[in-house]
């Protein structure tokens, strides 16, 4: 029997603009995380001088991240995973985590891009309106970061999923 096929767990853009080849993509979380618009992003999302703020994962016992996993052929794996490593730059390391399909019936280990605390572009917690008002400012290669808030917000309200945090910075961006 050939090599099964291996998972990639978004929660972030990933959400609404995988651009990777997969084969299936199914709603999961990942329990003791939660998202955090802690990074930042001096290139996708914002610039070096003004970087925009976009998601990663804190430990928190009591919560579930959710997001989707992307199930990605073994033979299509190196090339995937070259592609998420240059698009997850800038402070984002690669960990394998279990992930909970929303399904109940399964359950793998995924491949999940985190950006530590400590890491060159960590911004780390802020109060909600200093947070809006950056998000508001900053603009990157690949476009607004209020359209990423905005973006994320729908991603997630798309598959029922709460995240008390995305969508109150969401409310504070798309209200001035």
């Amino acid at each position: 029997m050939g090599e099964s096929a291996r998972w990639v767990f978004g929660y972030g853009s990933l959400l609404w603009r995988p651009d990777f080849p997969h084969r299936e993509r199914v709603v999961a979380c990942l329990p003791g995380m939660s998202r955090r618009f802690w990074q930042g992003s001096p290139d996708h999302r914002g610039a070096p001088a003004a970087p925009g703020r976009v998601v990663t994962l804190a430990r928190d016992p009591d919560a579930l991240c959710w997001g989707s996993a992307y199930r990605v052929d073994p033979a299509e794996w190196h090339g995937v995973q070259a592609l998420l490593d240059a698009r997850e730059s800038g402070g984002f390391e690669r960990l394998e985590l279990e992930v909970a399909f929303a399904d109940g019936q399964r359950g793998a280990r995924a491949l999940v891009y985190v950006a530590p605390p400590g890491n060159p572009n960590f911004l780390g917690p802020a109060p909600l309106t200093a947070m809006a008002e950056q998000v508001r400012r900053a603009r990157g290669r690949s476009g607004t970061n209020a359209e990423y808030v905005m973006r994320l917000a729908a991603a997630l309200r798309a598959q029922d999923a709460e995240d008390e945090h995305v969508f109150a910075l969401a409310e504070r961006v798309g209200s001035e």
